[in-house]
C-alpha cells in the first residue's frame, strides 16, 4: 500500500526537530506540503533546507511562540497565506515536563497548559472551520503515553497530555459528519533530540547509544523507536488510507503502555 499526501497541506508545530521534523519529511516524501511551526528561526531555515530535499512540495518556515494566542494566530495566518489553505493540522508542540507535584508551580502548570493544551485548542479552532467547509481534515494531536497511564511525579505533562485526548474524543464527535478525523498518537521512548540533550545533561559517563540501550530495557520490543517509525504512523492518519479512523489514542511506543 503507497501512502500520498496527495497535494494535500499541513501545519506541524514543533516542526524544526525530532518527532515534527520527521513528520514533515514524511509528509513532502508523499507528495504534500508543510509549514514548519518552532521557535527558532535558525533551527527551521536548517530544517527547512532538509525537508525540501524530501519532494518537490512547498515547505514554509515560521517562527512563533504556539503557547500564546498570538503566536497561533501568527503561525496559522502565515501558514494559510503560503500554502492556501490547511488539510491537514498536528499539534505537536511540547516538551516533557514532570516533577513531584507538590514541586510544580503555579507558573509551571500555566506554561504546560498554554504550550500542549491551548496550543492546541487554539490552532484547531482556526483549522476546523475551513476543514469543515472543504468537506476533509485530518487533526493529529501527538501526545504521550502518560496520558493513559499517568505515572507518579508525571505531572505536569501527563495532567495536559491526558486533557489532550479528551479534547481529541471531543472533536472527533464533531468533525466526522463533516469529514474532519481527529485522532492522537502517543510517544513512548523515541530517538529525539529532547533525549540527546537530556543525555548530555545528565549521562556524561556513557555514549548516546549505550543511554539509548538502557531506556529500552523496559521494553517489550527491546529498542527505542525512531521518529521516522512515529512519523509513518502520522502519514496513514493523514492520507485518504485512514479514512474511516477518528476519535483513536493510538500508542507508538514498542508496547511499553499497558494501556491499549
Amino acid at each position: 500500500m503507497k501512502l500520498t499526501m496527495g497535494g494535500r497541506n499541513a501545519l506541524i508545530t514543533g516542526g524544526s526537530l525530532g518527532i515534527g521534523r520527521a513528520i514533515a519529511k514524511r509528509f513532502v516524501e508523499a507528495g504534500g506540503s508543510v509549514a514548519i511551526i518552532a521557535r527558532r528561526q535558525d533551527a527551521l531555515d536548517e530544517a527547512a533546507d532538509d525537508i525540501r530535499k524530501s519532494g518537490d512540495g512547498t515547505v514554509v518556515a515560521v517562527s512563533a511562540d504556539v503557547s500564546t494566542a498570538v503566536g497561533c494566530a501568527t503561525a496559522f495566518a502565515a501558514a494559510e497565506e503560503a500554502l492556501g489553505h490547511i488539510d491537514v493540522l498536528v499539534n505537536n508542540a511540547g516538551s516533557s515536563a514532570r516533577a513531584p507535584f507538590v514541586d510544580v508551580s503555579d507558573a509551571d502548570w500555566q506554561a504546560d497548559i498554554d504550550l500542549k493544551l491551548f496550543a492546541a485548542i487554539r490552532l484547531t479552532r482556526l483549522a476546523f472551520p475551513g476543514m469543515r467547509d472543504r468537506k476533509w481534515g485530518r487533526v493529529i494531536n501527538v501526545l504521550n503515553t502518560g496520558a493513559k497511564a499517568p505515572p507518579a511525579e508525571g505531572a505536569p505533562t501527563a495532567v495536559t497530555r491526558a486533557a489532550g485526548m479528551a479534547l481529541t474524543k471531543v472533536l472527533a464527535g464533531e468533525g466526522a459528519p463533516d469529514n474532519v478525523l481527529v485522532n492522537s498518537l502517543h510517544v513512548g521512548r523515541i530517538e529525539s533530540d529532547q533525549w540527546v540533550r537530556r543525555h548530555a545533561a545528565e549521562d556524561k559517563g556513557r555514549s548516546l547509544e549505550d543511554y539509548y540501550a538502557e531506556m529500552a530495557r523496559p521494553l517489550p520490543m527491546g529498542r527505542v523507536g525512531t521518529a521516522e517509525e512515529f512519523a509513518n504512523a502520522a502519514l496513514f492518519l493523514a492520507s485518504d488510507a485512514g479514512s474511516y479512523i477518528t476519535g483513536t489514542a493510538i500508542n507508538v511506543d514498542g508496547g511499553l503502555c499497558p494501556v491499549v
